[in-house]
């Protein structure tokens, strides 16, 4: 697997995960994170994504040159979450193609998110993601060695958890 800088060409891609997460999560019956309705097919969710793409660093994780895998990473937290007094680097979007589950995409990624904190003599990684449901998202964090720091309220309307990794 290789990880690559992305981009604004990457977007047709990262929507197409995105679409693929809503189909695998509707299916085990989780409609309260992103909804039913696919990403691609709702001009909000595009405009979120590019604008992310364009105010942050995008990574990209390919597979024999398909894009498996995005991540999207700045020095400062998501809107919805309040700045803290200390140098960061925030993952604001970790998402990964659902045919190739179990390859430990996500894990990559979150250590390139590790490499671009130590790059930058930064201490701090903190993510965000959905606090609802049974709560495996929170342990997948917690699996890679983040600890839950706040909750709030996400732009969505759902509970999210903010969860940080010391360095």
């Amino acid at each position: 697997m290789r990880i690559r800088a992305g981009g604004e060409a990457d977007i047709d891609a990262i929507m197409a995960m995105a679409d693929e997460a809503v189909e695998w999560m509707v299916s085990r019956g989780n409609t309260e994170q992103w909804g039913t309705q696919l990403w691609s097919r709702m001009p909000t969710r595009l405009a979120s994504v590019t604008n992310m793409v364009k105010e942050a660093d995008t990574w990209i994780a390919e597979l024999d040159g398909e894009p498996v895998g995005v991540m999207v990473t700045a020095d400062k937290p998501v809107p919805q979450v309040n700045p803290i007094d200390e140098p960061e680097v925030y993952v604001w979007l970790l998402l990964t193609s659902r045919r190739h589950a179990g390859k430990k995409i996500g894990t990559q990624l979150l250590d390139k998110a590790v490499s671009i904190a130590r790059a930058k003599g930064v201490s701090l990684l903190r993510v965000d993601c959905f606090a609802g449901g049974e709560g495996d998202l929170i342990r997948y964090y917690e699996r890679h060695g983040f600890v839950k720091s706040h909750t709030y309220k996400s732009i969505f309307d759902w509970p999210g958890q903010v969860l940080s990794r010391r360095i």
